[in-house]
């Protein structure tokens, strides 16, 4: 099974554990990552507040990329995840600004191209027994919240995927590979991640209020898939007691799947989940 692979600039920066743990457990899966050559930053989170064609052109010049491989394109961070399935929304559905992004980027649009975040390959293509298969240490004892954040689900006709109210897919995941997950009413609340350098307070407050239902709802970490997210989560929380841990889902599948690899995802993180996992012998 192959994909095509769009990065972005966060996998390659503060979330490096997220891109080295995507590529490591679809390698396990049998999953063939092909990153796309020459890619470019798609302009979140600033570019759509600043200009709006080059908020469009910026993600397009991947799609003529990605479109000219000829396999679906796997997008594993939620805010290059959103800004790609918009202007491929634009172009699809708006004739006079496709003529215009073609014109500027130099290609045709073809509206063939399937835009696609891990967890819906994953889901869909990969299959949870596949995942079952894969498990050699199940996560028991560990019980997380599941966090899909504002963008992976919302706007519901541009991400189509998942319940934007009640999203399900992490969940399962997590079950699969053995741990608990937690039902709480705030999988899908905005931590504030845009706002995270200009408005610190304010997001102290979104991050505060969100550790602090988890772990109400009895959550020993939280699980998320968007790497804007997972920083904004670690760096403003300031929840009374220990400090939450917050890892990105795909950790957990190397940690359950035995990957050698994990410890050193896991030592990358602000908030260190070692004491926890090492607490329960999953690390």
């Amino acid at each position: 099974m192959k994909f095509s692979y769009y990065p972005g600039c966060s996998l390659h920066a503060t979330a490096v554990e997220y891109g080295s743990s995507v590529q490591a457990v679809f390698k396990t899966l049998d999953v063939e990552l092909v990153e796309i050559p020459d890619w470019n930053c798609c302009g979140a989170s600033s570019a759509h507040n600043l200009n709006y064609m080059l908020s469009l052109c910026l993600p397009a010049r991947n799609i003529a990329i990605a479109q000219g491989q000829g396999q679906a394109l796997v997008v594993p961070c939620v805010g290059c995840l959103s800004r790609l399935k918009i202007a491929d929304g634009v172009l699809r559905d708006d004739p006079a600004r496709r003529q215009a992004v073609e014109n500027i980027v130099g290609f045709s649009y073809s509206g063939d191209l399937r835009i696609l975040p891990p967890l819906a390959i994953i889901g869909d293509d990969v299959g949870l027994e596949q995942v079952r298969e894969r498990v050699r240490k199940p996560l028991e004892g560990l019980v997380v919240a599941c966090y899909y954040g504002c963008l992976l689900v919302r706007p519901p006709e541009i991400a189509q995927f998942d319940d934007p109210e009640h999203p399900q897919s992490m969940d399962q995941l997590m079950e699969a590979l053995g741990a608990k997950t937690v039902e709480w009413s705030w999988s899908t609340e905005c931590c504030g991640a845009a706002l995270s350098l200009t408005r610190r307070d304010i997001v102290e407050h979104l991050v505060t209020r969100l550790v602090d239902t988890a772990r109400q709802a009895g959550a020993q970490m939280m699980v998320t898939a968007c790497p804007l997210c997972q920083v904004n989560l670690e760096m403003r929380q300031k929840a009374e007691g220990e400090r939450f841990p917050v890892l990105y889902f795909t950790e957990l599948m190397g940690l359950a799947f035995g990957l050698e690899e994990t410890e050193r995802w896991l030592g990358q993180h602000l908030v260190s989940p070692l004491p926890l996992l090492q607490s329960l012998s999953l690390a």
